[in-house]
């Protein structure tokens, strides 16, 4: 239980980094004046799932450059195609999840993300954006002939099966360890990779995903931009506004887009389809007092691997756009 002298918990902005995060890297999000840092599937063993010990030692290093380990995004996704897809050894990297989970509690780790398409975040291909930098591009058209990607065809009544068997075994343990379980959409969203359905696409799939197990330890990851590519600022504001009361909204991928779901470029905050000051208002105006991250970082000249340039811009762009909200607020 909270101690009544804690500090409220206020919205804030992080920065997301790889598994295998450098000093650098570590460093950069200090001096942005970052809250903390979202790791995605850090680089340490997988055995029985992640160690605690492990766990905790990745904790203290971030901590060392006076951050929070905000969040972890996404186990090693090899594993976790057998839960989605409910192939054999499903039960085996459940409890290896269910480890992870636990230790994580551990450890002091609040969140972890995952998502429902054994496909990967998918583009096809990369186009020049403002100014020439480097975004990433889909277009359904190109799409629609690849092979299966699994062997076979899987409907969307198999995908929802799998989901329910995942939740209803996660997310005692989840609410036992005190850690939330955050849930990233489709993307690109409604597009069957390979022939899986992929069943996180719309607002109608996440309502119902919130309702087989009732759990305050439930939630989102609300990725801004796979929402605005199911229907823009709109649908946006429809998740904000039905899911943020309810303290649904554990973190959020602030990214825009230019066009719509069968065919989009990723670009710059504030330069697509999003009304990004309407977004971070409702943000406030809904409650969520948890962090936002950049997302998909378009690479600007001198840009490679993380593309420091185009995070420390993101990041700052969202700093400055979430004082104007809380200053106009207040």
């Amino acid at each position: 239980m909270s101690g009544a002298n804690e500090p409220r918990e206020t919205m804030r902005v992080a920065v997301g980094v790889p598994g295998n995060v450098t000093d650098e890297q570590l460093t950069l999000a200090g001096q942005m004046g970052c809250s903390g840092v979202v790791v995605a599937s850090p680089a340490i063993l997988w055995e029985r799932g992640w160690a605690y010990d492990d766990l905790a030692r990745l904790r203290r290093r971030i901590e060392s450059f006076g951050l929070r380990v905000e969040a972890i995004q996404h186990t090693p996704l090899d594993k976790f195609d057998q839960i989605r897809l409910g192939l054999p050894g499903r039960d085996e990297e459940l409890e290896n999840y269910q480890n992870t989970i636990r230790n994580m509690g551990r450890a002091g780790i609040p969140v972890l993300a995952y998502n429902w398409r054994p496909n990967r975040l998918y583009r096809t291909g990369r186009a020049p954006g403002r100014g020439g930098a480097l975004v990433t591009a889909f277009d359904a058209e190109q799409a629609k002939d690849l092979p299966l990607s699994h062997g076979r065809v899987y409907r969307a009544d198999e995908m929802w099966t799998t989901y329910e068997y995942f939740v209803q075994r996660v997310i005692p343990v989840a609410e036992e360890a005190g850690i939330k379980l955050a849930l990233h959409p489709d993307d690109p969203p409604g597009f069957d990779a390979g022939g899986v359905a992929r069943i996180m696409s719309s607002f109608e799939g996440f309502k119902r995903a919130s309702e087989i197990v009732k759990s305050p330890n439930w939630g989102l990851l609300l990725c801004i931009g796979c929402w605005a590519e199911m229907g823009g600022t709109e649908t946006v504001l429809r998740g904000i506004r039905h899911f943020g009361p309810q303290g649904k909204i554990f973190y959020a991928h602030f990214r825009d887009v230019q066009g719509t779901a069968e065919r989009f470029q990723e670009c710059f905050p504030g330069e697509g389809v999003l009304d990004v000051t309407a977004v971070m208002r409702t943000l406030k105006e809904v409650g969520f007092t948890g962090f936002i991250i950049d997302d998909h970082a378009p690479h600007m000249a001198g840009d490679e691997g993380w593309a420091p340039r185009s995070r420390a811009y993101q990041t700052g762009y969202l700093m400055g756009l979430l004082k104007a909200v809380n200053d106009l607020t207040h």
